[in-house]
Order: structure tokens, then sequence, then C-alpha cells
């Protein structure tokens, strides 16, 4: 009865909706008692609770007091006719024409697919709170229900070693990165230990803090661990940023079996592994560090890759023992997040729609991941069916700043290499394409092939 990806109690509030579209449910039919349901499907009555409770939201069943919980007849009021199910050839996302005539594949850019509907009614919910929630400061407190469902959303490893105190919004995984780096440089050497190329917003992010960022070998697999041992004992490090779901630029995916080892060694030195999955589109490949290494793991993510990034809704959850050193460098920055923010963010987590909505969103970008791999796969290319972009490595004696502008020429907008590694490093030049969902897919395999045929006729400059 369980179906889709996230916390039980939304897989199974999702396979019940689907039994209700497909009319074996029918309407005015009983549903089984909350704890005979419980037994015949192995699962808490808790969570057999929490899946009626989200569909009675939803207007798919209304519960009546004595007598039990029913499917809801269409036309009942509050109750949709049938269940919300995107569709992404009946309904094409809502597309933006670029502001010229350029095509900005910089960063990753998402589509509106129908989350938008749910940010729009959660943003008016949120305008309608009493006046004396309006008119006061957020706290750690009023967040509550945006982390308890936070952590419903978390990977499973996760999930229930978690506690909700432990989990902390911020604005942003960009603000969350700054914020563990402050909680962290408090106590322990101010130098930052990354992979071989790394996301430029934890150097920023360092350099505010005065901190020193060193780079660490990496190989197929992400960082080596003999490097990174090695490192952190010259360096002094206590630190380590990583990202290994959806490493950003190369696409990597650490084995499950090298976050073991590196996590070995954050045991053996006491090394804070600060893991960043904003990025990741699907379920996850392989263990958390914040399950490997419960003392010592950080875990942040956002909303920004799967939902949309001008909320700037992110989060932290931090190690065992830490989550009240992190809530009070919350409290110096900024108290905390927007309450307004706040219960949108909470309307869309908890939202029965929201799963099969996060799961369109990666199927269509998807298909620009594919169509990239169709015009560009015969070059050295890196790409992952969950993430949203892809790593071209250059030719041999090839000039990426060259590479950069004949592109930037030709009116398509990529980042260089270069913008990745550390400043004395000298690696394979190389790009990293975005995925651009706001385009549609024809334009975007347009603008792959003209990338395809800058690559097979490149200009003297290029060339070294």
């Amino acid at each position: 009865m369980e179906t889709g990806q996230g916390p039980k109690y939304r897989r199974l509030a999702a396979g019940l909706e689907i039994a209700i579209g497909r009319g074996e449910l029918g309407p005015g039919d009983k549903l089984p008692p909350v704890r005979d349901l419980a037994w015949r499907l192995g699962v808490t009555p808790g969570t057999v609770a929490r899946a009626f409770t989200v569909l009675a939201e939803a207007g798919r069943v209304v519960a009546e007091v004595g007598r039990g919980t029913f499917v809801a007849e269409p036309g009942q009021a509050g109750v949709p006719a049938a269940p919300y199910v995107p569709d992404l050839d009946a309904a094409p996302p809502l597309y933006l024409e670029a502001a010229d005539d350029r095509e900005d594949f910089l960063s990753p850019r998402l589509p509106d697919i129908g989350q938008l509907a749910l940010v729009r009614e959660g943003l008016m919910r949120a305008a309608a709170a009493p006046v004396e929630k309006m008119l006061a400061y957020p706290t750690f407190a009023s967040h509550a229900a945006l982390r308890e469902v936070v952590r419903d959303w978390l990977p499973e490893d996760m999930r229930h070693a978690v506690a909700r105190d432990e989990v902390v919004m911020t604005n942003g995984g960009q603000n969350a990165i700054l914020l563990v780096l402050q909680a962290l440089t408090y106590h322990t050497s101010p130098v930052v230990l990354v992979e071989q190329h790394t996301y430029t917003g934890i150097r920023r992010a360092a350099e505010n803090l005065r901190a020193r960022v060193v780079a660490v070998a990496m190989d197929e697999q992400g960082v080596r661990p003999e490097a990174l041992e090695a490192a952190a004992r010259e360096e002094e490090a206590r630190i380590f940023f990583t990202m290994p779901e959806a490493h950003n630029p190369t696409t990597i995916m650490t084995s499950p079996e090298r976050r073991a080892e590196v996590a070995e060694i954050s045991r053996r030195l006491g090394i804070h592994v600060i893991q960043d999955d904003c990025y990741r589109l699907g379920p996850p490949a392989g263990p958390s560090y914040r399950a490997l290494a419960p003392e010592l793991g950080w875990y942040i993510s956002s909303l920004s890759k799967a939902i949309t990034p001008a909320l700037r809704v992110g989060y932290a959850a931090a190690p065992k023992g830490m989550a009240a050193l992190l809530r009070r460098v919350v409290d110096t920055n900024f108290y905390g997040l927007s309450r307004p923010i706040s219960d949108t963010a909470a309307h869309v987590l908890a939202h029965a729609d929201t799963p099969a909505l996060v799961e369109a969103m990666r199927a269509h970008l998807q298909r620009y991941v594919e169509a990239a791999v169709n015009m560009l796969g015969r070059f050295n290319l890196r790409w992952g069916e969950n993430t949203p972009f892809l790593w071209l490595e250059l030719p041999e004696g090839w000039r990426e700043a060259g590479f950069v502008q004949a592109l930037d020429a030709e009116g398509i907008r990529v980042r260089a290499g270069e913008e990745f590694a550390a400043r004395d490093a000298r690696g394979r030049p190389s790009v990293r394409i975005s995925v651009n969902g706001q385009m549609s897919l024809d334009r975007f395999q347009e603008a792959m092939g003209r990338i395809a045929y800058l690559l097979d006729h490149p200009p003297e400059r290029i060339m070294v």
C-alpha cells in the first residue's frame, strides 16, 4: 500500500490516495481502524494516524468522531474531485523567456510544475496568522512545526537518530554553511579541508571567517582517504567539507565503502565532517556522515533545488551535543528564520501533493540531463541522473578561459572549472554546465548542440 519516497506515513498516504484515484476505495468507503491497519502493514499506529491526517488535510478523507474515517465524497466541502498527479506532457512546466538571447547555464534553474501554487497557498495562510505571531520575534520554538516536517525529509538513516531539537533552520544552504563554520571555528583550528574541486560558497564562507582552505586530492570515488588523513595531520585541521551524494561540480558520488573510510578517519582524528546535500534530486546512494559519525557529522540541505530557491529555506542537522552551540550562533546572527517564511515552508513540505511534485521535478530535470548526454556524451563528460549539472573536461592543451569566452560569444554561459579549484591548483581544463529547466527542452537541446559544435570545431584562441 506504500508508494513513492519519503517518510513511511507519506508513502502510506500516497498509496491510499492512489487507491482512491483508481476507484479501489470509493466515496463513502470506510478505512480500516488505525490499529488494525498498523498491524496489517507492520507499522506503528502513529504512522497510520499521520497518514490519515495528511489525507484529511488534503480533503481526500473525512474523519467522523465515533464512527471512523471515510473516503470523502466529490464536491464535499474542501474535497477535490481527484488527487493531484503532475503530468508533464499534459500540463507542461511554465517556461521563462530569457531577458536576452543568451542561454544561461551558470546555475541550476527550476521550472514551475505546480509547486508555486503550494507556496502561494502557504504564504496566504501565513499572512492570516494571529496578530501576536505577526508582531513577535522569531524563536527556536516558533519553528517547531517546520523542524518536525524537515526531519521527516531527512535521509532514512538519520530520520530516527536526529532529534527535532538537533535540526536548525537557516536562510538557505549557503547560510547553513556559514553558521556551521562559525560554530566550529570558535572551538577548533581555523583550517577547513575541502575536496580538490569544491563548491565556491565554502571558500567564501571560510574566507569571511579568516579560515584557511586546504584542498585534498580526489579520485573516481571522491576524496582520497590517505590524502585526507595526511592533510589533517599536517595542517592540524579538524573540519572537512564534502558533497558525497552529488558532488559540485564533478557529479562524483562517493561510494558507501569510501564514506566508511572517511568516517573512521573522522572518529580517530576528531574531524568534524560537514556534508552538503543540497544538490541531490533522488534517493541517497549511501549513508550520511551524520549516521556514520553521530558526534562529528553535520548535515546541510535546503529547499532550493527541489521546491524553489526564492524562499531561502535551508537547514542543518547538528551532531550529538552540538545543537545548542549552533542555536546560539543562529541567535547571534539573526534570531531565527522569518515566521511567515517558516510557516510557508512547513505548509509546502507537509502538503500531500509535495512528494509527487518533487518526483515530477526530478523526472523533468532528468530529461534535460539525458538530452545533454545525448549531445555531449562522446566527449569527456561526467554526469549523474540525479544531479542538475554536468562536468565537461576539455581536451588536453585547451585553454579553459578561451573556451568559456568562445561560448559566451555564442550567447552560452557556463562556469569555468577554475572557479571550483584552489587558487594555486592546476588541473585539467573543465567547465560546469547546469540544467536550465526554465527553458524548453528543444531550446536546451539546441544549445547543447552548439557546445558540441564548438568542441568539434575549436577556434585557435582556445588552443594553447
